[in-house]
């Protein structure tokens, strides 16, 4: 088997940066933890917000703190940081090699897509945001890890898109439809899904959309080598020829970054 873990991205229209933070931390006894947050609005000081849980929780995590009780001590963090007045959506997702299982730890209003074999299903139990409620705590899930298994995890700006001409993105059809299709690549699912987002929103972002895909997959390769890719855009330009200084470009419309 193999791991794949993939994200797309991309922020709301009209602002310069995305409020949701993704990080990933290698697990000290094996296996690796991803962690989701999306801060309250969107925007720079939604940034800061998902900045401060996200790294609260991987920090943690690094130190072989349980997926819950990271979880929990991110929302303290933040209720007594900002005084119970700004919230943050949280998602953790691990894959764990001692346990051999995948634990799903949602703080979110937002539901996780798990396919495997029983089918398609979500794991949508409410949920509360961290930072605005005393004892807050996660609703975890645990499942084993096998082989076919996919966990699909995003922000509010999926559960937006399209809201606003009279339509919606129905994530789990889309992720039947992939799966059915026989494709087994965790990073054309992620963008399928925030692609068809960005479509519903003409092209103009309602909210910041954030895509996390994990998939056990059997091994395309018989190596034991760890890969990973990132993808990050910019918004510079240097001219080579006259060795200019970088300058800033602004975003086309739709442009995501």
């Amino acid at each position: 088997m193999e791991i794949q873990a993939a994200v797309a991205k991309v922020h709301k229209y009209a602002t310069s940066e995305s409020g949701d933070t993704l990080e990933m931390i290698e697990r000290p006894h094996g296996g690796l933890s991803l962690v989701l947050a999306d801060g309250q609005r969107s925007g720079r000081a939604a940034k800061v917000i998902s900045n401060l849980v996200a790294r609260k929780a991987i920090s943690l995590l690094a130190e072989g703190v349980r997926d819950g009780a990271a979880a929990r001590a991110a929302h303290d963090y933040l209720y007594a940081n900002r005084g119970g007045k700004v919230l943050a959506t949280l998602n953790i997702v691990s894959v764990d090699l001692v346990t051999k299982t995948v634990v799903i730890s949602r703080n979110s209003h937002c539901p996780v897509i798990v396919a495997d074999h029983d089918g398609v299903r979500t794991l949508d139990a409410p949920s509360q945001p961290v930072g605005i409620y005393p004892g807050t705590k996660p609703v975890i899930t645990e499942l084993p890890l096998a082989p076919h298994t996919w966990l699909v995890v995003f922000t509010d700006g999926v559960l937006a898109a399209g809201q606003r001409y009279g339509e919606r993105l129905d994530v789990v059809q889309l992720v039947t439809n992939f799966l059915a299709s026989g494709e087994v690549d965790a990073q054309a699912m992620a963008d399928a899904i925030l692609e068809r987002a960005v479509e519903l929103d003409r092209g103009r972002p309602s909210d910041d959309v954030s895509v996390l895909v994990i998939a056990i997959v059997p091994r395309v390769r018989d190596d034991n080598v760890r890969r990973m890719t990132v993808s990050f855009p910019i918004d510079w330009n240097y001219d080579v020829s006259s060795k200019a200084h970088p300058r800033a470009v602004k975003a086309a419309p739709g442009d995501g970054r």
